[in-house]
């Protein structure tokens, strides 16, 4: 009896000590429950903006400031729809370029036009993303691709140099579907402001953004064949509302 009381006694120290860590693990589960969750983000991003087609075959040359209101709804933590309403500048010009074009050769052309775009795109986070106090095993820092379809707006593209005979000039303003594909990091700077910085390439489905179509002058068929794109360099800040119903029995209700 005596040696079973000595035995208690000698383990009492190492029960207490499992039984406090259980006790804070189950306190810190219940406050990462207490705290909301959010399904929405509103907010605004700027970057820079660069066209990539007959005129342009570097993602860097010619970039132009942009500005864009941006929207996101959070599937669940690693998966998220995005909807961004952007505005920029697209340039570039014929001379310097490593294509070599016959009826552009002797007569060098330049143009810029201005360029909205709207599209709707699917994020996925490679670890879930959140402060881990609404969701146990989020991260504030997180990789991410997205991939979506939209339109492109852009006004009537003004043209310095005459363009020659049968270089198809067609400078109009032109709206056609764009599609963006791309990566980027997400950052969460508070508990409800998210730092988001990203790179999207816009395969767009026409060949006239720069007013040219087919400077070769060979018809060309098929949906982004041949066509002229732009890419995007963003940061944008988004803030978080509409918090999710804690007392919902599933994420549908």
């Amino acid at each position: 009896m005596r040696k079973l009381k000595n035995t208690w006694m000698a383990n009492r120290g190492m029960i207490a000590c499992w039984l406090s860590l259980l006790l804070m693990l189950s306190f810190s589960e219940a406050q990462a429950q207490d705290d909301p969750e959010y399904r929405l983000e509103i907010g605004g991003g700027l970057g820079m903006t660069a066209y990539q087609g007959d005129f342009n075959g570097s993602l860097l040359k010619e970039m132009q400031p942009m500005a864009a209101v941006v929207a996101k709804y959070k599937i669940n933590p690693r998966m998220a729809w995005s909807a961004q309403l952007g505005f920029g500048k697209l340039k570039g010009s014929s001379k310097d370029v490593d294509t070599w074009y016959p009826v552009l050769h002797e007569n060098p052309i330049a143009f810029s036009t201005s360029l909205t775009s709207f599209d709707v795109r699917y994020e996925y986070n490679f670890w879930p993303f959140g402060t881990g106090k609404e969701y146990l095993g989020a991260r504030t820092l997180t990789p991410f691709f997205a991939l979506g379809a939209g339109l492109a707006f852009t006004g009537k593209p003004s043209i310095k140099g005459l363009p020659a005979a049968g270089t198809n000039a067609e400078p109009e303003s032109v709206v056609a579907l764009q599609m963006p594909i791309g990566a980027g990091i997400k950052y969460k700077l508070r508990d409800r402001l998210n730092l988001t910085a990203e790179w999207m390439m816009h395969f767009s489905g026409t060949d006239k953004l720069d007013g040219m179509k087919d400077p070769y002058g060979i018809e060309s068929s098929g949906l982004f064949k041949n066509t002229d794109c732009y890419s995007t360099l963003q940061l944008s800040l988004t803030y978080d509302l509409w918090a999710k119903c804690k007392t919902c029995h599933n994420d549908r209700e």
